[in-house]
């Protein structure tokens, strides 16, 4: 991906139809022996092109909806695993495990998972923006893992048997798994996200094939029938398509 924005990306598009309705107006003037700069095949590759421009804003949006949904389930797990340490230090348990405990829990405290900006319309390159989400997927990875461990660490104290139902083991077991499954389906949007991505960005921005070459080789097939200082040159011309 060249395009600094996804709305970059849908003005080339955008600026293709425009390039096919000028050609098309020029008639039979317009006969080129490529069959790549043929109306039928200018058309079929804005189509393309189209769906999947529509694709990703689908992916995004859905990928968009699974990182909030993670992002506010994982919101109390600092105050509820606080809550935990306060309970097993109010029993008689070993010290050694209050230790253990706390030890992990500022773990849990210390390992903030990133927020990853999926809503600003300038975004990063595909490779930034795998490497933001990596980083944001490393920390949730984190906070999972040492929650996991502070409830195995619990769960093995007998004197860990505390009333308030949050706070029962078997619950945290049921909180941990519906992080897990939220966590999970935030990775599966964000595969289905970026495959999408890749696939726009081959349609769009391939060496020979892509809309980009097409469109800059039609505007020389123009050029070349009408004339440099022709108005139907100047018509193409004026289109722009950005890589950047």
């Amino acid at each position: 991906m060249k395009s600094n924005s996804e709305t970059g990306h849908a003005k080339n598009v955008a600026n293709f139809e425009d390039l096919i309705s000028f050609c098309t107006g020029y008639g039979p003037n317009y006969d080129p022996s490529k069959n790549a700069f043929k109306l039928v095949a200018l058309n079929a590759q804005f189509s393309d092109a189209q769906i999947s421009i529509s694709k990703v804003t689908i992916a995004k949006n859905a990928f968009d909806i699974a990182t909030g949904n993670r992002q506010t389930a994982f919101e109390p797990l600092r105050k509820l695993s606080t809550k935990i340490i306060n309970a097993l230090s109010a029993t008689d348990a070993l010290e050694t495990v209050v230790k253990d405990a706390k030890t992990i829990n500022r773990k849990l405290q210390g390992s903030r998972a990133s927020k990853t900006n999926t809503t600003n319309t300038q975004t990063n390159t595909t490779e930034e923006s795998a490497k933001t989400i990596s980083t944001s997927q490393q920390s949730y990875d984190r906070l999972m893992d040492s929650f996991d461990k502070l409830i195995n660490l619990v769960s093995a104290e007998p004197l860990y048997a505390p009333n308030e139902a949050e706070l029962k083991t078997a619950n945290l077991s049921t909180t941990l798994a519906q992080l897990q499954t939220l966590n999970t389906e935030v990775i599966a949007k964000y595969t289905v996200y970026s495959n999408a991505r890749i696939d726009r960005d081959n349609l769009l921005y391939a060496p020979n094939t892509g809309l980009l070459d097409t469109a800059f080789d039609v505007k020389k097939y123009v050029k070349s029938i009408f004339g440099a200082s022709s108005p139907q040159y100047k018509q193409v011309s004026s289109l722009k398509f950005s890589r950047t």
